[in-house]
């Protein structure tokens, strides 16, 4: 029997002057280690809640320590009788994602069999990316057509952006023309033949995102990921009627019967669950349910590490409505590269790690390199994004935002 004996949460974080992207901030890993000293690996996703996210990886391990590793799923189902706020709570469920990740990296690497065969085994061996966070310092639109025929070069035949600069809520004529020409000049760039996937970050009031949305229509764009204000997430039934481009959202659901519910109510076209703040693997193959009694296409959402990134291709080799996986791979900065080995995106896509559990090695010596506790917290500050916004913070403050620049994005 093998019995989990600790759970570990660490930061890792650019080193002082080597990173100045907006999406290589903070990665919280979790190393899950059994008695017999096996580890496991696993990734919570932490957007501006570092402080909170990892706070709650060792109330979540009290129900996973000592207990029988086969038998993790119990422990996920006992957090949960107890976490009155689990559909609720973004920095519980991250952390429990974690845990059940690596544990199922643990479960496969023990049985000798890649996570994809635990979950009843692959329907493809190669999935098509699209790439996300290529146009963090574009403002100009031949700066967003430049970088995006780079990105073509570089293999990709899919590209998301966010074109509205730092508006919110409200988007006005000058602001919305701004937003025209950046996505004329991508398309003009790059083609007719490369899809264009058009990021709202759910920050638009309703009448503001249908106005977008018809005026980008004429591009012909794949989808719009989360057009309006998630509190005002009914509005996208008239967004679907008055827009021809299909919606996108799912980052911000966390179960199961959220991603029913949306389908039922007619609000989504293509879902975008993120296995890291959705449960893991355990809540992942109820998601993975539901997408597939519906017919709905998935595309992962995968906007942190490389972690993340391994665990998310295993789900992607299962799933039967696969349509396309976010990468920032291309966006990446050495150190979070130097975190994980074992995958690759070439061409525009990745093949699925075939090795045990999540098939990846972690670089535990890159790992200890990159703990936020060993960064200089006189150096530069990591920066931070939020909408359209850069926000930098030191490493050592984790609360609310000092200052920031706009940004286009």
């Amino acid at each position: 029997m093998s019995r989990i004996q600790h759970v570990e949460a660490i930061e890792v974080a650019a080193p002082a002057g080597e990173s100045s992207s907006p999406w290589s901030s903070t990665v919280i890993l979790v190393k899950v280690t059994t008695q017999d000293g096996a580890v496991g690996w696993g990734e919570a996703p932490t957007t501006l809640m570092t402080h909170p996210v990892r706070e709650s990886v060792p109330e979540v391990a009290r129900f996973y320590e000592g207990q029988d590793l086969h038998d993790h799923a119990a422990s996920l189902r006992e957090f949960e009788r107890y976490s009155f706020y689990r559909s609720r709570s973004m920095e519980a469920t991250s952390a429990l994602s974690a845990v059940d990740i690596a544990c199922f990296d643990l479960v496969g690497r023990e049985l000798g069999a890649p996570i994809y065969e635990l979950l009843g085994g692959r329907v493809r061996r190669n999935v098509r990316a699209y790439s996300n966070g290529w146009y963090s310092d574009c403002i100009e639109p031949e700066e967003f057509g430049r970088k995006a025929r780079a990105m073509v070069r570089s293999g990709f035949r899919a590209l998301k952006f966010d074109p509205f600069g730092d508006a919110y809520r409200t988007l006005s004529p000058e602001g919305l023309d701004r937003a025209v020409a950046r996505v004329r000049a991508v398309r003009e760039a790059v083609g007719p033949t490369v899809d264009l996937l058009i990021e709202y970050h759910g920050r638009f009031l309703p009448e503001a995102a249908v106005r977008a949305g018809r005026a980008l229509d004429e591009f012909h764009p794949r989808f719009m990921e989360e057009p309006v204000l998630p509190e005002l997430c009914d509005a996208l039934a008239e967004f679907r009627r008055r827009v021809h481009t299909p919606v996108a959202l799912g980052e911000r659901l966390l179960t199961a019967a959220d991603f029913r519910s949306f389908l039922e109510r007619g609000l989504v076209d293509i879902l975008q669950p993120d296995i890291t703040n959705s449960g893991g693997f355990t809540y992942g193959r109820e998601i993975l349910g539901v997408a597939t009694a519906f017919g709905a296409p998935v595309a992962y959402h995968n906007a942190f590490g490389p972690v993340q990134t391994a665990a998310t291709l295993q789900m992607d080799a299962v799933l039967p409505t696969f349509f396309l996986q976010e990468s920032f791979e291309a966006s990446w900065p050495a150190w979070k590269r130097s975190l994980v080995r074992g995958y690759a995106i070439e061409d525009g896509g990745f093949e699925i790690p075939a090795r045990p559990g999540l098939g990846v090695q972690v670089d535990e010596a890159a790992v200890e390199r990159y703990r936020s506790d060993a960064i200089d917290p006189t150096g530069p500050e990591p920066p931070w994004v939020i909408a359209g916004t850069w926000i930098r913070r030191t490493p050592r403050d984790r609360g609310a935002p000092r200052r920031g620049a706009q940004r286009g994005r």
